[in-house]
This record gives C-alpha cells, structure tokens and sequence, in this order.
C-alpha cells in the first residue's frame, strides 16, 4: 500500500467518532469512546479479525508520521490544560479542605502503586528497568486524576458550583500538581540514562525552563496580549508567536530528557488567565487538537496493546492494579473530605470524582512507555483501568450524591476532552 497516511487517518477518526457517539448515547463522555477506539483498531479487535489488512495498513514503517501527528496533538493538548489551569472559584475558602483530599487522593493511591509492584515488576517490568523507577512510575500512575474529564461530569449535571464541585476541582487540581511533580521525578531519573548526575542536570535545566517561562516568557506575551490583543483575541501573528513559544518550551523539555509535553503544559500555565483568550485558544487550537489529532494518539496507544495482558496471570495483575487504582482514589479522597468536615456521602462522591482518570492517564502512560519504563502488557492493562475508572464516575456519584444529580443530564454529555 502507496503512502497510507491519508486512509489511516479515514479509518481512525470515523472508528473514533463512532465509538464516542456510541458512549455518549450510555451517558458518558466522549472521550471514552475515544479511547476504547484505540482498542478497537489495535491487535486485540482489528488485527484479530482482518490480520493482513490491519498488518498492511498499519505497518511499522507508516506509523512515524501518524506518531509525529499525536505528538503535536498532544502537545497542543497540554498547553490548553495549562492555559485552563486556574483556581477554581471558592478554592481559597476551602484551601485546608481541598489540601486533606488531594494530599490523601494521591497519597494513599502512590503507597498502593508501590506497594503492588513488587506483584508486577518480575513479570511486567521491562528488560534493565530498575525497581524503584517502575515503583515510583506506578505511584504516579495510580495517582493522576483527569481535571478536564471532572470538570465536565460536573458541568453537565450542573454541579460546578455546589459546595461539593468546587471541593472536588479544588481537590484535583492540587492532586494533578502532586502527581505530575512525582512522573516528572521518575522521568528525569530514568530518561536522562546518567542516573543521578543525568537527573541533576535534567532538574536543573528544568528550573531554568521554568526561570526563564515565568519570569521572562510571562511578562512578555503578557504585553504582547495587552499591546495587540486588548479584546482577548489574537491575531494571525500573535497566534503564531503564542504557538512558538508552546512548541519552543516542549522542544526545549524534550530535549533535556523530559515528554514534550512537560514543556507545552508550563508554557500555557504562564499565559494571562484572561477567558476570552482563553475560550479563542479553544476554538483556534483545541477543536483541532482534539477533534483531528487526539484521535491518532488514541490509535497508537492502540496498537502498543497486546492481548497477552488478558491471559490468565495478567488478568490477575489487571484486577490488583484496578483495585489499588480504584481503593486509592474513592477510599483516599473521601478520608480527605471526611477529615475536612463533610458528610459520609459528600465524602464518598469526591472520592468518586477522583477516581475519574481518563485522557490525563493515557498521556502518563504513553510517557511510561516511551520513557521504557513499562512494556506492552502493562501498558494494556493501564489503559483498560483507565476506562474502567473514568466510565464508573457517573455511576458512583449518582449513587452516592443522588439527589444533587440531575441523572439525565449525564445523557447530554458532549465532552470529547
């Protein structure tokens, strides 16, 4: 087959489509769809029925353009969530509250992750990977909460601001910052591949990174905006020098050994919180991101999976890792809530909320993986707790904030975040 880019791209974004219509009308986001797409058009669904087609188009020495595709998706990805990354409104009020819960909701999940590997790393571990890189790389695994996909289960059953939304967001948005800190720690560790001195250097260019977006990079696209963006919207020129420094920070994080996206996400966080630049960034970029890019990366994750993860030993290790991923995060959460003050109930619905993982974990796992910290049958495994635990948030939070959830309105959810 002649230069299969163009009929990959055909079959991924129509299979993508289909499956996120397909949940949305079982009341959950997109997204999942999205994801389990991936699935669908990897070995395990695809390549068992039609091996020589999935072979022929998806063939090793095509997939470099369809992986330089996810990579600017996700890159685009991350630096609209740092652009989004704000306090959520009451977060200072509840600063102590939302402390307990995301301290406890990545806490107990990252003791669990550790605490598993031992279970994990002789059979799952890739080939020169130590045990505290795998160890610690899980933590952070277990511990990731969606922020996005939480932000729009909340939205769609209009509980953004109750008392136990803003809980919630203020939670997850500490969480992720923990977590985030903890993956970048074991990638710096491990994919410098000079140990501790690579690491040294690693963290230190970091810094600089930050230095340098922070205290030069913010005030200048801050006067730039003010200058020649005065109603929130860019123009042509500015938009491309906002993309610049977006695609210069995650070239710049790539190159000292971290993910791109590493460099994409502190870009867009040091952005004016300005909402109308905000909501042009998402109909310039995110749309785009979103609707032609992400889906590629969903189908690559896809064919990193293998059906050895649901033989008999791995079913054993899928059901021990979805069960610290789900204790950690539900049992974790809600001690946090209970000990700041609130009810049983609101408790256990923030632990639920949570638990919600979604797109956030495949791009930790891709970074695993591409890091080589974890190999094919692990990574398969991730990915089906992922879904397993973004498509039993609704679930669980009807059941135990049922009468602040509007049930039907989980029917109308259209996020593809």
């Amino acid at each position: 087959m002649h230069s299969p880019l163009l009929l990959q791209l055909v079959i991924i974004l129509a299979t993508a489509r289909a499956c996120g219509l397909v949940l949305r009308h079982l009341g959950q986001p997109a997204v999942i769809g999205e994801m389990a797409a991936g699935i669908v058009l990897g070995p395990i669904v695809f390549g068992a029925l039609f091996p020589g087609f999935h072979a022929e188009l998806f063939a090793r020495d095509s997939l470099p353009a369809l992986s330089s595709l996810s990579t600017l998706g996700l890159v685009l990805f991350m630096f609209i969530v740092g652009a989004e990354l704000r306090a959520p409104d009451g977060v200072r009020a509840q600063l102590k509250a939302a402390g307990a819960v995301g301290a406890l909701g990545v806490l107990l999940p990252m003791a669990l992750g550790i605490g598993i590997s031992p279970s994990l790393y002789p059979a799952l571990a890739p080939a020169g990977v130590g045990f505290w890189p795998f160890a610690l790389f899980m933590a952070a695994a277990m511990s990731i909460t969606a922020f996005p996909v939480m932000a729009r289960i909340l939205k769609d059953r209009g509980m953004t601001q109750t008392k136990l939304g803003r809980l919630a967001l203020s939670s997850a948005a500490l969480a992720d910052v923990f977590a985030w800190i903890m993956l970048t720690f074991v990638v710096a560790l491990t994919g410098s591949g000079e140990g501790y001195v690579g690491f040294a250097k690693t963290t230190l260019g970091l810094v600089a990174l930050a230095v340098i977006v922070f205290g030069v990079l913010k005030p200048l696209y801050a006067w730039l905006l003010r200058k020649h963006a005065t109603d929130g919207r860019p123009s042509p020129m500015l938009l491309a020098a906002i993309l610049v420094g977006a695609l210069a920070c995650a070239a710049l994080t790539e190159w000292l050994g971290l993910h791109a996206v590493f460099g994409a996400f502190l870009f867009g966080a040091c952005l004016p919180r300005d909402d109308r630049l905000l909501q042009y960034l998402v109909e310039r970029i995110e749309t785009v991101a979103l609707v032609l890019l992400m889906p590629i990366f969903f189908a690559l994750a896809g064919l990193n999976t293998t059906a050895d993860a649901f033989s008999a030993a791995g079913l054993g290790a899928l059901g021990l890792i979805i069960a610290a991923a789900v204790i950690g995060k539900v049992a974790g959460g809600a001690a946090g809530a209970r000990i700041a003050g609130y009810s049983w109930r609101e408790s256990l619905a923030t632990g639920s909320l949570m638990n919600a993982r979604g797109l956030m974990e495949l791009i930790v796992m891709k970074v695993g993986l591409d890091a080589g910290l974890i190999g094919p049958e692990l990574f398969t495994m991730l990915l089906v707790m992922a879904l397993l635990t973004t498509v039993m948030t609704g679930p669980l939070l009807i059941l135990f904030a049922g009468r602040h959830v509007d049930a039907a309105a989980s029917a109308k959810s259209s996020s593809v975040i």
